[in-house]
């Protein structure tokens, strides 16, 4: 699809349906996840890293393995750092929308912090590989081997953690606990609840193409760098399933989920990297300039700065949100800043 030969309006325009698309598929893909959590029994922080995880970064991972098979890799790569910025400053936005108390305390489980560290540690294999020389094997960086290992290894971790903790939050009156509900109310079968899963993850990867081929386009018409096309404006576009389940799943009082979905969709996000790389001429490592590399390392600042709310756990900050959630957002917005100088 090239889109280059059209008008920025009707290009805009494009972008935003599929935006769109990938917005209104997020809202169910939160409620069949949360079935599929308490179905399985694996509880709602788990369910939301692999399935509301891996379904809304569907257009993300679409998006930067297509760029990068068309030689846009610094629209590849800030695409999947974009998204992990946006993405955590979402969590400050559920937030907002959490009346109860201060989303971080209700939300706090022992998964939900090994997630945050699961993030970084992934998180910092990129940026190893980016300072060190381009090495490639038939064509693929060591490190796009290593991140996917690393991921199916924390997510082990993960499912132990969630069956035998080791120790717990304290509980409060504002802590939500995982309610494990195996008769839902709206009487679906497992594979109807699996067939709806699919078919609105897919609704979310042909729209992630179609940001994918829209965003080559605003790089060709408007002239802005591929980094920050793809930081601001392909990245937030790709992680609006991960804004929008936040928010319906606080809505239904699943914030386990919604914490999971984030932190769980920011693993993939570094996994876009890896599956960028298999289609990249050379090493996508080697395509991160200096300010996608600040980009990734305030993704982890803010990722600290959310663990460290995670364990203080304020019922509530001067504003109803905690503080880890007002710095958030005043990264993300530095992150916006930084890019576009």
């Amino acid at each position: 699809m090239d889109l280059a030969g059209l008008s920025l309006w009707a290009v805009a325009g494009i972008f935003a349906m599929a935006a769109a698309a990938i917005a209104l598929a997020g809202v169910r893909l939160a409620h069949v996840a949360d079935a599929l959590a308490d179905r399985t029994g694996m509880g709602e922080v788990v369910a939301g890293a692999l399935f509301v995880g891996a379904a809304t970064s569907l257009p993300g991972a679409i998006t930067s393995i297509s760029t990068a098979a068309q030689g846009a890799s610094g629209l590849a790569v800030g695409n999947a750092l974009g998204g992990l910025t946006a993405q955590t400053a979402f969590i400050a936005v559920a937030d907002l929308f959490y009346r109860r108390a201060n989303l971080e305390h209700a939300a706090a489980s022992v998964t939900g912090l090994a997630q945050g560290v699961l993030l970084v540690v992934l998180l910092s294999i990129p940026l190893i590989a980016s300072a060190e020389p381009q090495i490639t094997v038939w064509g693929v960086h060591p490190a796009s081997v290593l991140i996917p290992v690393g991921y199916g290894f924390g997510l082990h971790l993960l499912s132990q953690i969630h069956d035998d903790p080791m120790w717990q939050p304290v509980q409060t009156d504002e802590t939500r606990e995982e309610v494990s509900e195996p008769e839902r109310e709206d009487g679906k079968s497992d594979s109807g609840l699996w067939l709806r899963f699919a078919l609105y993850a897919g609704v979310t990867a042909v729209a992630g193409w179609v940001i994918g081929e829209a965003s080559l386009a605003l790089v060709e018409i408007t002239g802005m760098g591929e980094s920050a096309v793809g930081t601001i404006f392909a990245g937030v576009a790709n992680s609006l399933p991960e804004l929008v389940t936040a928010i319906a799943a606080v809505r239904i009082g699943a914030v386990s989920l919604a914490v999971g979905d984030i932190i769980g969709g920011n693993a993939f996000e570094v996994m876009f990297l890896s599956a960028a790389d298999f289609f990249d001429e050379g090493s996508i490592y080697g395509a991160m300039t200096a300010g996608d590399r600040s980009t990734a390392l305030i993704a982890m600042l803010m990722t600290g700065v959310l663990l460290l709310g995670l364990l203080r756990r304020q019922k509530a900050g001067p504003v109803r949100i905690g503080f880890e959630s007002v710095l958030v957002l005043g990264l993300y917005v530095g992150s916006v800043v930084l890019v576009l100088l």
